[in-house]
């Protein structure tokens, strides 16, 4: 395989989506730059034989450079390169179990009503797994029952909405993707969360907390929820593209305190 190639992870071994690799030859001229992908990976086309500089630059990460060697067939390898953290960026939280705090976490789906006003549904309980223990809610009670009936969720067939997360993919200093699988009205897609982390911190109440924001957009209709009765007149009565919003406060430990 020619071309110089590396991978790249922070010190605590998540893959740098995004992290830049630049290399110059002997004479400061760049010769190639390239993205690392979703698994931290880079690969420059095929390079002269000889030694090179090889810069690697990510934001909310201290740049790294090292030499390469360029072998006769074109092909180098840098292994693995591991970047640290920037002075003042975010600190990640510590390993080991954490708990969703139910009473600081919020889980909202937002659909278009008639094409122009918005309907918010919320999740009022919220379990350690993300898991919807209750009913949905609007704040009208005959949508909120036609929003659970056979039309729409079907909750009597299909009562959770469940989550699992397959990947973690880092794109910045405190930016994620969250890779996993939504099993919703019986139907199971894999989807994807734009994660924002907020940081961690010790509460009034001994404990560890950490926070952060993650949203994605569903398509009602990938989930075999395609009911309108007033589409099927000419008015797009609820929209097909649904915005989730997820935000959540999680305590460090195996269950939660009891205050």
């Amino acid at each position: 395989m020619s071309g110089l190639r590396a991978r790249i992870r922070t010190v605590e071994g998540w893959a740098v989506e995004h992290a830049v690799l630049t290399v110059t030859d002997m004479t400061g001229l760049q010769v190639a730059r390239v993205v690392a992908d979703a698994k931290g990976a880079v690969a420059t086309e095929s390079l002269p034989p000889g030694v090179y500089t090889a810069v690697v630059t990510s934001a909310g990460h201290n740049p790294i450079a090292r030499t390469a060697q360029i072998a006769s067939d074109g092909s180098g390898s840098l292994g693995e390169i591991l970047l640290n953290p920037a002075e003042g960026a975010i600190e990640l939280p510590p390993p080991g179990p954490w708990v969703i705090d139910p009473a600081h976490s919020s889980v909202i789906a937002t659909a278009k009503h008639l094409g122009f006003t918005s309907i918010k549904v919320r999740f009022p309980e919220v379990s350690g797994r993300i898991i919807v223990g209750r009913p949905i809610e609007t704040g009208i009670r005959m949508r909120d029952d036609h929003l659970r009936s056979s039309d729409f969720m079907n909750v009597e067939a299909h009562p959770i909405i469940a989550f699992t997360s397959t990947e973690l993919r880092q794109r910045g200093a405190d930016s994620w993707t969250l890779v996993g699988d939504l099993s919703l009205h019986g139907e199971r897609r894999n989807i994807e969360l734009d994660l924002r982390y907020g940081g961690f911190g010790a509460d009034p109440w001994g404990g560890i907390r950490m926070a952060f924001h993650a949203e994605t957009q569903l398509h009602r209709n990938d989930f075999a929820i395609n009911y309108s009765a007033m589409a099927r007149a000419g008015v797009a009565a609820v929209g097909a593209n649904i915005k989730i919003e997820l935000d959540i406060t999680a305590i460090q430990g195996e269950s939660l305190p009891e205050f």
